[in-house]
């Protein structure tokens, strides 16, 4: 197996306010549900930055320094490996208002485990929830959305 392979970079970030987190409600039918906001990283773009920038393209607000917090790690078909920085961040300002990427709102935490989230969501939770935990790695390589028996916590 080649030691190098094409990685697609994406971040993803929790917005929190005291016991309120951030969601998204997705449009996208690929990956439908609710989910934090978060994106690509450009070409040339700093890891940071570019969370910085997907958090107020698609809810309108800035966020001061995201930390990260670990990374969702999967292999596609076609040998390539897709990762999502996860951070966290709880300083913000702005105003926030809906994107083409779908509606935003504050949801408490206590409510996370009865709403539609996401596919994956619930592990990428637990990990920003977690400080001993670092990486949700999916054992299965597979174009769509993996089941939840194929997410690993690390």
């Amino acid at each position: 197996m080649p030691r190098a392979v094409p990685v697609e970079l994406t971040n993803m970030c929790m917005v929190c306010d005291g016991s309120r987190v951030l969601l998204e409600e997705r449009t996208d039918s690929a990956w439908p549900g609710a989910a934090f906001p978060g994106g690509h990283i450009e070409a040339g773009e700093s890891v940071v930055a570019s969370v910085i920038r997907e958090v107020r393209e698609e809810t309108g607000l800035t966020v001061e320094s995201p930390k990260l917090c670990g990374i969702k790690d999967r292999m596609r078909e076609g040998g390539y490996r897709y990762l999502v920085l996860l951070f966290r961040a709880s300083r913000f300002s702005g105003n926030l208002r809906p994107s083409a990427e779908g509606r935003v709102f504050w949801a408490e935490r206590s409510e996370l485990a009865a709403m539609e989230l996401a596919p994956s969501m619930r592990e990428v939770l637990a990990l920003l929830e977690d400080d001993g935990l670092s990486e949700l790695y999916n054992t299965a390589c597979s174009g769509a959305a993996a089941d939840a028996a194929s997410w690993v916590l690390l």
